[in-house]
């Protein structure tokens, strides 16, 4: 299958890789000259067949509604547009709408993966209408992890990102919770080795997890994290769901006190923050800032856990 895919950053350019891999041809626009496969995004779509796929994989906002904006003016009835950024699931309805007045398709699709979705696959939800669904379903196959599991539709336009919301604030929570575990056994003088008490919890224990093994792989390289501050950035999304959580009156308390530690760590140096920010780096490339050091300018990246 032929897909153009728009932004190649850390995970759109992985993403592409993997589509080729897999025997895919990719046509990639970045404004970046140095990633670029095609000059300008009308180039791009002039070089694919019709009708046409285009993956759009931009931060949220301005630049995703600029970027489809543009699209719709040089797509034609057929086409369909893949909205792969965490963009906020309201949102979606508007870009399906502005496509649908020229005929072109609309999906939203939230990923996870980070920077390990290029060996290991990335997990997709997406939402839209089943036809839609299916022009790109080659791309979600060779996409997804191997096996049984990674890929839902998740329902209608909007139901793709919002599934991509709700699983980042259940990650803020569980993030926090191996955080202040962390800090707990590091703050009493009991355990000798805080970090191999973790490592022997990735196996054979109900709270063994992926960011489990990512912290594990944190502390292996500074089991005190000395070398990064506690200042952990949020995507957002954690902001949207407890919104969405207002919104339908559910109970959301350790999602809330998750994303409310983030603003505190902006606040002073927190250890379980530490683990936090060590976490986000290990899963997802994040920029983190040196402890007692040059404070590190934050990915401008997408955060795609």
């Amino acid at each position: 299958m032929h897909l153009g895919l728009v932004g190649l950053g850390k995970m759109g350019g992985n993403m592409r890789q993997r589509l080729r891999d897999a025997g895919h041809t990719v046509v990639g626009y970045d404004r970046n000259p140095d990633l670029r496969d095609a000059d300008s995004l009308a180039a791009m779509v002039d070089a694919l067949p019709a009708p046409r796929a285009v993956w759009v994989m931009v931060p949220a906002g301005e630049p995703t509604r600029q970027t489809i904006e543009e699209l719709a003016d040089l797509l034609a009835t057929g086409d369909v547009v893949v909205d792969g950024g965490n963009s906020r699931w309201t949102d979606d309805a508007i870009h399906a709408s502005k496509l649908d007045e020229k005929g072109i398709g609309f999906v939203d699709c939230g990923v996870s993966g980070g920077v390990w979705g290029l060996e290991n696959g990335y997990a997709l939800m997406c939402g839209g209408d089943v036809e839609h669904v299916a022009m790109v379903q080659p791309i979600f196959d060779a996409l997804k992890p191997e096996g049984d599991f990674g890929f839902v539709h998740a329902g209608g336009v909007g139901a793709g990102h919002f599934a991509k919301m709700v699983h980042n604030g259940i990650e803020y929570g569980i993030m926090q919770a191996y955080a202040e575990g962390w800090e707990l056994l590091q703050k009493v003088d009991l355990v000798d080795n805080v970090t191999e008490a973790f490592r022997s919890w990735r196996q054979g224990t109900v709270i063994r997890s992926w960011l489990l093994d990512l912290l594990v792989a944190a502390l292996d390289e500074d089991d005190n994290l000395d070398h990064i501050s506690g200042y952990a950035e949020d995507s957002g999304e954690g902001r949207w769901t407890i919104e969405a959580a207002i919104d339908n009156a559910v109970p959301m308390h350790a999602i809330t006190a998750a994303l409310y530690n983030r603003f505190q760590s902006r606040q002073d140096d927190s250890p379980a923050m530490k683990a936090v920010s060590a976490m986000r780096n290990q899963f997802g490339g994040h920029a983190v800032r040196a402890g007692g050091g040059p404070q590190a300018t934050p990915s401008a990246d997408i955060e795609h856990s």
